[in-house]
């Protein structure tokens, strides 16, 4: 079963620390070099986790651009 809550896009392309990070991320260690788009679940990413925590793997260093609309106000 794939959940999409349960899931997530990492696409380098749209990373803002993209050229900057790629060097010391995990997706360049994994795949050797930035790609399309990888999606991973909530398993992988807590194995990614695990490796960058215990020094095997860097962390993922993925960074995205916030939604900069303004909040309704009541």
């Amino acid at each position: 079963m794939n959940d999409d809550s349960s899931s997530i896009t990492i696409d380098c392309d749209s990373c803002l620390v993209r050229g900057d990070a790629c060097g010391d991320c995990v997706v360049t260690v994994l795949l050797g070099g930035p790609p399309q788009g990888v999606r991973i679940d909530d398993e992988e990413r807590e194995a990614i986790d695990a490796l960058s925590a215990s020094g095997l793997v860097p962390p993922l260093r993925l960074v995205t651009a916030m939604d900069e609309s303004v909040p309704d106000s009541a």
